[in-house]
C-alpha cells in the first residue's frame, strides 16, 4: 500500500523541526525544482501536433503521485506549485546551451546551499539521505507549510506535531 500524505509529512517533519532549516527549504525546495524543471525542459519530443518535454513529463508524474497520496488539497496545491515553477523554467531552455546550463546547472547547487545551510541549524541529515522518496516529500511539505501559515489543515499539522514534535531553533552554542 502507497505511504499517505500523513505519514509522509510526519517523516519528513522528523527531520525538519528547527524553524530556520525549515525557512531555508521555502527557497531551496523551489529552486531545485525550477533547475530540475530547466534541466529537463530541452529534451523534449513531438506527439502529433503537440511538444512535450520531459519536465512536463515529470511533473505530470510527480502530480500522479501527490494525487495518490490520500490528501487531494496537498495533492493539487503542490502539483500547481510544481506547474508554476515548470512554466518559470521552460522558456530558459530555449537560450544558448551556456545560458541554459548556467540557470538549470546555478539553480540546483544554490537550491541544495540553502538546503545544507537549513540542516546546520537543523544539526541533522537531509531526509533523502535515508529515503529517497524525501526528494518528492519535500515540495509537499514546502507547500503544506505555507498553506498550514494560513490556516489550512490544522488536524494534519497537529497530527504531524504529535509524531514529530513542534518546530523550535535549536541552541547551536549548545548542540544536543
Amino acid at each position: 500500500m502507497a505511504r499517505q500524505a500523513t505519514d509522509l509529512m510526519a517523516q519528513y517533519a522528523a527531520y525538519h523541526r528547527d524553524r530556520r532549516n525549515i525557512a531555508t527549504h521555502f527557497v531551496g525546495i523551489p529552486l531545485i525544482v525550477f533547475a530540475v524543471g530547466v534541466l529537463l525542459a530541452r529534451g523534449e519530443f513531438h506527439v502529433g501536433d503537440y511538444t512535450v518535454t520531459l519536465g512536463w513529463l515529470a511533473w505530470v508524474a510527480a502530480t500522479l503521485w501527490y494525487l495518490t497520496r490520500g490528501n487531494l488539497v496537498l495533492g493539487l496545491a503542490t502539483a500547481l506549485v510544481n506547474a508554476i515553477l515548470m512554466a518559470l523554467a521552460h522558456p530558459l531552455a530555449a537560450g544558448t546551451t551556456a545560458s541554459w546550463l548556467a540557470w538549470g546547472l546555478g539553480s540546483f547547487v544554490v537550491g541544495w546551499i540553502i538546503q545544507f545551510v537549513g540542516h546546520y541549524y537543523e544539526g541533522r541529515k537531509p531526509a533523502f539521505v535515508d529515503d529517497l522518496i524525501g526528494l518528492l516529500v519535500g515540495p509537499m511539505f514546502v507547500v503544506g507549510e505555507a498553506l498550514f501559515a494560513l490556516g489550512w489543515g490544522r488536524e494534519l499539522l497537529a497530527e504531524i506535531e504529535r509524531r514529530a514534535g513542534p518546530t523550535h531553533l535549536r541552541d547551536l552554542t549548545h548542540p544536543a
